[in-house]
């Protein structure tokens, strides 16, 4: 059975869905004729809302071509409007945002290893992180894989695209389109694929902001046509696919209306009329299949609006007729599509539910099988598979009444974790270690909690798999489906992942193992380190761990002394009579509505950092911005952080607080900051200490932002390079020398970048700090600036200290603790 899911990794990531999708008439009737069209198209980009949604929509349901979107990252790196999840939290978040907007405009998504490290000026520099011969065997892969007649690249090989990793993968798409006909490239793949030349790779040319590359002399047609059947244009469906990039704030306005899109030829020739030009995409490319085009020619001549279940026989017609012709791709692509309108137009429902989140490993779990025969076609149930179990029905299913089946089954300890399959290894610097070829290029993958439902229709026996969901309702929101996620029976976590220490580097480390199910046991037995060489000195008190009930917990206290900068990670283990099992995994949840719940795991550890730190003030306010973690940093640093929104902005005398820092994007995403500019610019003048993180623009939707006592504009100038030089340009200034004096060596260790979003136009009341600059660019001093202002000062800072301080880079935590200490007395 395991075996068997595995070689439908690949589909299921295309299939199963956040709820329970139902389907149009006239998504059936759309459906049908695309039985009739044989032709691929892969888009392929660099990141999560780099893609055309309007040509992708207009693509697969206007022109009813098989179409997908590869991004050769999960958007790791961006930012994130709508939380404070960054690195791998932010791409799963992204990962499922790609795959609400693809259940919109029809397309398939697709990713590859590469890890998005965060902005890059250069391909050179994407690729060295990247590991370039890596990612292109996945892009090879995926058109191995996808067999895309026409390839299409959102930007150019000449680096208009602006960013690194958008020049990276127009250049990745290039090389791939001629390495995957080539049998001597990658052959490791040839086990399961055949080596696949596209008939052409295009560039879609575009015009973005002050860049217009497209010319009249390129191919070009309209793409922003009405479809009478859906009842919308596409670009009306192309908004709602796009407005589901929300951690990006990328809701757009729905257009109608012609809209054109440009292409330029980069591999193969030139189109002339038609996108498709000189390619098949009939019936005729596959040898005997004149009597399958017939069929579903009758199919579409017959179809009922109101009554789509009368088509399910001539469905299961050309369903019979695809089985008769020889294995290939299009006869297998147009099997599955056929199955799954025959489903859809018999109105047959099907799901596999339980009521609990959980499924507990060691432990039982019940779930329920739900079929309706709603429109009352022939049809009979025949049996229910689900791991280990198997149920004979011989049911016949009668007109709109549900047939249920509830089973207890038990989870066992073998079942893996529902662990996101691209975090299941540690990953590299640029790029995630999957090492199953069949997983690679996948969106996400099912390989538990698969149910098969055997079903004969018209005489036609056919397995429907369901995920089995976990179901429930919710007052505000009715009925709901969410992923069901596979636990261990213990849980253990850190009480902080990140442990600041000074002087002799002790520090205290509590444990909480939490019981998933009843009477789970076992021992803390080791703990292993990311430094085997290094001084440790490891203190606790050894006992058993018994817990009897489900959701009980203990704690263990761990005394502990480093000799360096390390990582711990600890176990619980204990022995049975065939393995040695253990529990070490932390459990983390991300929940937003508009999405999947999300669940992943990392070992229970704790990373350790010594900080010469020294502070001033006690007491800081911080407004809410976007949502970062820096106010958990500045907890560590031992203030006291009081969180800031519009009523306690609104009531709060503010000379209480020793500083105030606004989060990042503060002024991007809060528009009633500007109503309390004044009440802010007097607490400066009065003595206070402001200090605003980066911000995108100076715009708060069409208001222009007031920030600062001073006029600066924002600007897109950044320093990626995390170790390019930093030059200070006031190395007398407080702000570098109290109560920290800062070095060249608090700048080492930065991780992802230096700053983004520098200050431009600056009034000459403003002093900058530090200049840096990335390889072959000018020197930049904006990235840090800060004003005098009465009697207070006021600062504003482009450095990624949201980035730095939940890594544990040192020197972040010693600037941060000087700008916060602009306004407090030097003690002598």
């Amino acid at each position: 059975m395991k075996k068997y899911l595995l070689t439908l990794s690949l589909i299921l990531s295309a299939t199963i869905s956040f709820s329970q999708l139902s389907t149009t008439s006239g998504e059936v009737y759309l459906g049908l004729r695309k039985l009739n069209v044989l032709g691929s198209v892969l888009y392929i980009a660099a990141h999560p809302d780099d893609e055309n949604t309007r040509l992708l929509a207009y693509l697969s349901k206007d022109r009813l071509y098989r179409t997908g979107y590869l991004s050769i990252t999960r958007g790791d790196g961006g930012q994130n409007l709508i939380g404070e999840e960054q690195g791998i939290e932010l791409g799963l978040i992204r990962t499922q945002e790609l795959l609400a907007a693809r259940r919109i405009d029809g397309a398939e998504q697709f990713f590859t290893r590469a890890y998005d490290f965060g902005y890059s000026k250069t391909p050179e520099e994407t690729f060295a992180k990247w590991n370039k011969e890596k990612i292109l065997a996945d892009v090879v892969w995926v058109i191995r894989s996808f067999r895309p007649d026409v390839i299409i690249t959102r930007f150019p090989t000449t680096g208009e695209g602006g960013h690194g990793h958008h020049t990276a993968s127009a250049i990745l798409a290039s090389e791939a389109f001629a390495a995957a006909a080539d049998p001597t490239k990658f052959p490791e793949q040839l086990k399961y694929v055949q080596p696949w030349q596209a008939k052409r790779l295009l560039w879609n040319a575009f015009n973005f902001g002050s860049t217009n590359t497209t010319r009249e002399d390129q191919f070009k047609f309209d793409v922003g046509g009405y479809n009478p059947v859906l009842g919308k244009s596409y670009g009306e469906i192309a908004a709602e696919s796009r407005s589901q990039h929300k951690s990006q704030g990328f809701g757009v306005p729905r257009s109608r209306g012609e809209a054109l899109e440009y292409f330029k030829a980069i591999g193969g020739n030139q189109p002339t009329t038609d996108l498709f030009e000189e390619v098949n995409t009939h019936w005729k490319r596959v040898p005997g299949a004149e009597a399958v085009e017939q069929k579903i020619n009758a199919a579409i001549a017959g179809f009922d609006f109101l009554q789509p279940q009368k088509s399910v026989p001539a469905l299961v017609d050309v369903y019979r007729a695809l089985k008769a012709l020889p294995e290939s791709y299009w006869r297998n692509k147009k099997l599955e599509e056929t199955k799954n309108l025959i489903e859809q137009a018999s109105g047959i429902w099907i799901e596999a539910f339980t009521s609990q989140p959980y499924a507990i490993k060691g432990d039982s779990l019940r779930v329920n099988f739900v079929l309706n025969n709603r429109l009352g076609i022939q049809a009979s149930a025949e049996a229910l598979h689900l791991d280990s179990f198997d149920s004979t029905l011989s049911a016949t299913l009668a007109k709109n009444k549900n047939l249920s089946i509830s089973k207890t089954l038990f989870i066992p300890e073998s079942m893996p974790s529902s662990q996101p399959y691209w975090l299941s290894a540690p990953m590299d610097e640029g790029s995630f270690n999957v090492t199953d070829q069949k997983e690679i290029g996948a969106a996400e993958l099912a390989y538990s909690n698969i149910a098969t439902i055997d079903i004969t229709i018209e005489g036609e026996k056919f397995t429907f798999i369901k995920p089995v969901k976990y179901k429930f309702t919710d007052p505000v929101r009715g009925e709901l489906y969410q992923p069901l996620v596979v636990l261990p029976a213990m849980l253990l976590s850190v009480d902080e992942e990140l442990q600041l220490t000074k002087g002799d580097r002790k520090f205290s480390v509590q444990l909480t193992a939490q019981a998933r199910r009843k009477n789970v046991s076992g021992y803390v037995r080791s703990i292993s380190l990311k430094d085997p060489d290094s001084q440790l000195s490891w203190k606790y008190v050894p006992r058993n761990i018994s817990l009897q009930e489900v959701n009980s917990t203990t704690t263990i206290d761990n005394q502990i002394s480093a000799g360096r900068d390390n990582e711990y990670s600890f176990m619980i283990r204990r022995d049975s009579s065939t393995e040695m099992l253990h529990y070490g995994q932390s459990l983390h949840e991300i929940r937003y509505d508009h999405i999947p719940y999300i669940t992943y795991f990392t070992p229970a550890k704790v990373k350790n950092v010594k900080l010469d730190l020294q502070t001033r003030g006690k007491r800081i306010g911080y407004i809410v911005g976007a949502g970062d973690k820096v106010p958990l940093a500045l907890e560590k640093m031992g203030y006291e952080v009081v969180l800031l929104y519009e009523k306690e902005l609104a009531r709060n005398n503010l000379q209480q607080f020793d500083a105030i820092i606004s989060g990042v994007r503060a002024y991007n995403t809060n528009a009633w900051l500007n109503k309390y500019h004044a009440k802010l610019m007097k607490y400066v003048e009065n003595g206070g200490n402001l200090i605003v993180q980066y911000n995108t623009s100076n715009q708060i939707g069409p208001v222009r932002a007031k920030i600062g006592p001073y006029n600066f504009n924002i600007s897109r100038n950044r320093i990626t390079d995390e170790k390019a030089e930093v030059r200070f340009t006031n190395p007398g200034h407080p702000a570098l020398n109290f109560p920290n004096k800062i070095s060249a060596a608090d700048f080492d260790g930065w991780v992802q970048e230096r700053s983004i979003y520098h200050a431009a136009d600056v009034d000459s009341s403003f002093q900058t700090l530090v200049a840096m600059n990335d390889p072959g660019e000018k020197e930049d001093r904006n990235g840090l600036i800060v004003a005098k202002y009465g009697k207070g000062y006021f600062t504003y800072t482009g450095l990624a200290f949201f980035r730095q301080l939940p890594a544990g880079v040192p020197g972040a935590y010693r600037l941060l603790a000087n700008l916060i200490a602009l306004n407090q007395k030097k003690e002598m």
